[in-house]
Formats: structure tokens, sequence, C-alpha cells
């Protein structure tokens, strides 16, 4: 069983910083990437940036330049830095960790998701 348990959220003005920090614990076997997800409410969940075990990083186009996604594979731990906030970015932010195994059938993937952390950008 694989946990995420995420921290950092709460509400800043805007231009303002948060840090986003998530752990993952458990049986945890075949990590390929760990990232950030978000989700306003009637719309799909949306990537906001992706971080790979070899390293190579993604962002959603509208927070480049202003967030930032760090990993720490010792401890399994993935961070968001978001600068610059604005009120758009506002909203339930995920935590995702997506594993992929070699099996004799193929590539068994899987994702595992946090219980979401609330950014509130608001004057």
């Amino acid at each position: 069983q694989v946990q995420l348990v995420e921290s950092g959220g709460g509400l800043v003005q805007p231009g303002g910083s948060l840090r986003l920090s998530c752990a993952a614990s458990g049986n945890i076997f075949g990590i390929y990437s760990m990232g950030w997800y978000r989700q306003v409410p009637g719309n799909e969940r949306e990537l906001v940036a992706g971080i790979t075990t070899a390293g190579p990083t993604n962002y959603a186009d509208s927070v480049k330049g202003r967030f930032t996604i760090s990993r720490d594979a010792a401890k399994n731990t993935v961070y968001l830095q978001m600068n610059n906030l604005k009120p758009e970015d506002t909203t339930v932010y995920y935590c995702n960790l997506h594993t992929a195994i070699g099996t004799a059938a193929g590539v068994k993937r899987d994702d595992y998701w946090g219980q979401g952390t609330q950014v509130t950008v608001n004057s």
C-alpha cells in the first residue's frame, strides 16, 4: 500500500509564495515520476508540474517561470515551490506518484494520489 501525504497549502496574497510538499511511503516500487495536479470544480484534473526519476521536468504553460518542482529521491518526497501566485491558481492541488514496472506481460503502470491540499490566493 502506498500513501502520499501532502502539506504546505494555505492562504496567500497575490504575488506571494507557497511551498507544497508530498511524502510517499509504503511499498513503493518502480517509481517513474512524481508530480502535482490541480482541479478546478467542473474541470478535469490538470498537470501542473512533473518530474521523472531521471530528472526531466515539465510544467503547464500557465505556471512556467513561477513554479518549480523538485524531488528528494532518498526521502521519496516531491516539492512544488510556487512564486508570484495569482488568484487563478486558487484550487485544490493533488500529489501524484506514477509507477512503471516491467512484467512478462508488459509494463504495469499505476497512479497513486494524495488527499489534496487547498491553495487560496486572495487579497
